[in-house]
């Protein structure tokens, strides 16, 4: 059963009751982040991309992965960061679990979604996602994209578009060749879907396109995506 807390608000003392969420490890199992009842959440007045991932280890199978930073929104306002137990890491610093070796990895379970109705929410959603696939070191991406927010894995490289235009052939190209550059594979996730000549030339690049639906589920829209998906990395 999901942990429950009460979490006060330091701006305005108003009290709530937060339930953290469980995401799921590639072993099937639901991780948590484990809340510290001892500490005060903290209002959060600038966002980092590491300070919004904590490292959280699966109890089930021992491996270690990032997740999202608990939170939640008091109506005066303020954004609270509910404090948990443990070290927070950077994305992309994962040790190897204990005993030193790889964790045992069963059949990949299915891709359980996170909605979205922020920015924040489409990055997380399109991280997990690239994690479900099978790139465990998913960080924030050293380039800047004209658009979006850039996801790095290891030999791969995402862009996260949570704007209400659709994807253009040049955010397309210009995704294709940065990811060209550093030897890595371009994926593209737009919540607003894509140009139809962008969708051409994503298809003569072999870049795989991906909507976000509000449920947080990606869906493939053409061929390079469905052999992604396939594939599983």
């Amino acid at each position: 059963m999901p942990e429950s807390v009460p979490v006060r608000c330091p701006a305005c003392r108003r009290e709530h009751l937060y339930t953290v969420p469980s995401y799921p490890c590639a072993c099937g199992a639901p991780v948590a982040p484990p809340l510290n009842r001892l500490s005060e959440p903290s209002v959060v007045t600038h966002r980092t991309w590491d300070d919004d991932w904590v490292a959280v280890r699966c109890t089930l199978c021992g491996r270690e992965d990032q997740w999202p930073q608990p939170d939640l929104g008091c109506p005066c306002g303020a954004i609270l960061r509910v404090p948990v137990n443990g070290a927070v890491r950077p994305l992309g610093e994962d040790g190897p679990p204990p005993g030193g070796g790889e964790a045992p990895m069963p059949p990949r379970a299915a891709f359980q979604p996170v909605a979205i109705r922020t920015a924040r929410d489409a990055v997380t959603a399109a991280a997990l996602y690239l994690r479900w696939l099978g790139y465990r070191d998913v960080r924030r991406a050293d380039r800047r994209q004209p658009n979006g927010i850039g996801l790095a894995a290891r030999g791969v490289l995402a862009q996260v578009d949570p704007t209400v235009r659709p994807a253009s052939p040049r955010d397309v190209e210009c995704l294709w060749l940065t990811a060209l550059s550093e030897s890595a594979r371009s994926v593209y996730f737009s919540l607003s879907g894509y140009a139809d000549d962008a969708r051409g030339v994503a298809d003569r690049l072999g870049v795989p396109l991906f909507v976000l639906d509000l449920s947080g589920t990606p869906q493939p829209v053409n061929s390079p995506a469905d052999e992604l998906v396939a594939d599983r990395a």
